[in-house]
């Protein structure tokens, strides 16, 4: 299959199912849709990676890979549906019955933010969340670009800069509404300094369950 001996991996594969979906995992059937596993890669570059199980049903049933094709959805989805271009590792096991699972693995992003390209031709950033591809939250997406173009550091603070830190400092989790309101500052003044201050490694997003909050890295 694609020049990839299958190893054996029944226990294995087993352990890996037994986790279930989530953060770094994710089960696929078949592949036959480049644009969708695209936001795939997108969402788990974007995050700290992740690997599809592809032959593994929804429900955790082992099916097996039945077309060598789907490796090359896969291919296509990371190298011209993914911008930039991912690199996907592949692994073949053997399971249950001969069945063969293969192990897709897609490593973090060294620059984020990875975007996948949409069926009309636009482009959308993804980030995984739980056992769910959603689309990375603007304010996310203006840091991460902001610090890959950052050059020097951050050398003197601001008043509502040090009132973030020192709010992190005291409710380890902040929404941009609460800084805000702390700061009695405007949305667009607080998404600047957020933006600011994540370039330069003080601080960092973190998924609550309710939306993206701000907290200290």
């Amino acid at each position: 299959m694609k020049d990839i001996k299958a190893i054996k991996g029944k226990f294995y594969i087993q352990r890996l199912i037994e986790e279930g979906e989530h953060e770094h995992q994710d089960f696929k059937f078949s592949i036959s849709d480049a644009r969708k596993i695209a936001r795939s890669v997108s969402a788990f570059a974007n995050n700290d990676g992740g690997r599809l199980l592809v032959g593994v049903k929804d429900n955790g049933n082992i099916a097996g890979v039945r077309n060598e094709e789907d490796i090359y959805v896969i291919e296509q989805a990371a190298a011209m549906y993914c911008r930039p271009a991912q690199k996907v590792e592949f692994t073949a096991f053997k399971t249950e019955g001969g069945a063969v699972v293969i192990r897709a693995e897609i490593a973090r992003a060294m620059h984020r933010p990875v975007q996948a390209q949409e069926p009309d031709g636009t482009w959308r950033s993804y980030y995984r969340v739980k056992d769910e591809n959603i689309v990375a939250p603007d304010l996310m997406v203006r840091a991460w670009r902001k610090k890959e173009s950052q050059k020097g550091a951050l050398l003197s603070f601001s008043d509502a800069e040090s009132g973030l830190i020192s709010l992190l400092e005291e409710n380890k989790k902040v929404t941009i509404e609460e800084f805000m309101k702390a700061a009695r500052i405007s949305r667009h003044t607080a998404e600047d300094i957020i933006v600011k201050l994540y370039a330069v490694g003080m601080i960092d997003f973190t998924y609550t369950g309710n939306g993206f909050k701000i907290m200290r890295n």
